[in-house]
């Protein structure tokens, strides 16, 4: 049977290009389907302000004339200026488990890279850290959140297969919700409440959120600044992402924590699991209007911790411990049984003590991989 890989250079082939993955894993219990709509904008330089300046090629592979995989190559000047890594990156990647279809597809993004002129590639990434990240190396009977990408568990063999070693690991954690605040971390978040003079911005609609955005991606890029593969997030690029994510936060899950000039401290975004809806729009960002408006998101027991986040300056201060008591307060009071982390650097261990209040354990591992395209003496450097 022939096998063919074809860049994708058409409307008609970039929706097959997003489509697939819906395709491949149609049915599965722990997939979760991305809007499509949504991801095609992702796609598209001239809609994506992160994508705008990369070079990026998608191609799919075909047998027979059907789609069995596809995969990205991305090449992101900023990445370079922040960590003088002449790295090309690849994502979007999934294949059916035929290693044949997988060799072929890893063999043209890296002549691509090749032909780009750099002397390394590392993945899954995408064009930032909010795009999924990572291959499933842990965890395959659990569910996906929706900012995560499921995958079967022979997407990491055949990458270690094809000369591919780990270069870095994201663990995520489960932790159960208890019935109420454990005393210390209420008694510590009223300590460091009252000493630093800080205060809890009530949100009560999302422009109450507006006057503090900047400062809160200012944080992010100061403190995930330094983690694995970040590169930074303008005003642009944030705007894009704020404009995908705002129809489903919920204020209550959400916590500001201001000094006594009103200038941002800490921040934290909690979200019902969304799983199950996502699971159930299929694809279709109507369909999944509708499952919101039906309140559908009200019925889980799990939340989804997506970001937190501490002003370089009150880091080791206890500040953590204010959020977790302010979010915690919201989450026992809407039901909430337990939450997922999502992706956590496995050496951030600052955040991982974080659990340790908690009932907890580690319950999935993603990891993404690396290969030099020549010889060298030179070991896997921290990115």
């Amino acid at each position: 049977m022939s096998l063919e890989i074809k860049e994708v250079k058409t409307q008609h082939e970039l929706k097959a290009f997003v489509r697939f993955p819906n395709q491949l894993y149609k049915g599965h219990p722990n997939y979760v389907p991305v809007i499509e709509s949504q991801e095609i904008k992702t796609l598209v330089p001239s809609k994506n302000p992160a994508a705008k300046d990369c070079k990026t090629a998608l191609w799919l592979a075909y047998r027979d004339g059907k789609i069995v995989g596809r995969i990205a190559g991305i090449i992101n000047p900023d990445f370079f200026y922040k960590w003088g890594k002449n790295y090309a990156r690849f994502g979007w990647m999934d294949f059916i488990e035929d290693f044949e279809v997988a060799s072929a597809l890893i063999e043209t993004v890296e002549n691509w890279a090749i032909e780009n002129g750099v002397e390394a590639i590392n993945g899954p990434l995408g064009f930032t850290d909010f795009d999924p990240e990572g291959v499933l190396v842990e965890g395959f009977d659990k569910k996906a959140t929706i900012i995560e990408r499921y995958n079967h568990p022979y997407y990491g063999k055949f990458l270690e297969d094809l000369g591919y070693s780990k270069h870095a690991d994201w663990v995520e954690y489960e932790v159960k919700i208890p019935g109420e605040i454990p005393d210390k971390v209420k008694r510590t978040a009223e300590f460091v409440m009252s000493r630093y003079n800080l205060k809890v911005k009530k949100i009560r609609k999302i422009s109450e959120v507006l006057p503090y955005i900047d400062q809160v991606f200012e944080i992010i890029n100061n403190i995930y600044g330094l983690i694995y593969g970040f590169v930074p997030i303008t005003k642009e690029i944030s705007n894009f992402y704020l404009t995908r994510f705002a129809p489903l936060i919920d204020l209550d899950m959400v916590s500001i924590i201001t000094d006594n000039q009103d200038k941002v401290v800490a921040f934290a975004v909690t979200m019902p699991s969304y799983t199950e809806v996502f699971q159930k729009a299929n694809g279709s960002a109507l369909k999944l209007r509708w499952l919101l408006l039906k309140g559908e998101h009200r019925k889980t027991h799990t939340a989804d911790m997506y970001f937190i986040g501490v002003r370089p300056d009150f880091i080791n201060k206890g500040v953590s411990a204010a959020l977790f008591y302010e979010i915690g307060k919201s989450i026992i009071q809407k039901g909430f049984t337990k939450a997922e982390t999502n992706l956590e650097y496995e050496s951030n261990f600052a955040v991982q003590s974080l659990w340790n209040h908690f009932e907890h354990r580690q319950h999935k591992r993603r990891r993404c991989y690396l290969k030099f395209f020549i010889s060298s003496t030179r070991t896997d450097d921290d990115i």
